[in-house]
């Protein structure tokens, strides 16, 4: 099971990615019993949930950087969590 630290989102990108790789790898293989699969599957809805979150900021950051009348423009970014 995920640590409880990263789902609630301490851990890292990276981290949760690669946990959420060995989660679904688990279920695709089809080795485990019905409820052990119901509950890696939770684990890995949770990770996906944070690590689309993670996606979301940074595609707001690019947005943010890049859109002003046509022109490359930085402006302040400020997320929700801060």
């Amino acid at each position: 099971m995920v640590d409880r630290k990263e789902i609630n989102g301490q851990g890292n990108f990276e981290g949760n990615l690669a946990r959420l790789k060995e989660v679904v790898k688990l279920l695709e293989d089809g080795n485990i019993s019905l409820e052990e699969s119901l509950k890696y599957f939770e684990e890995g809805i949770k990770l996906y949930r944070l690590c689309n979150n993670v996606l979301n900021d940074a595609q707001q950051k690019i947005s943010l950087l890049l859109e002003e009348d046509g022109e490359l423009v930085e402006k302040p970014f400020t997320p929700d969590f801060i």
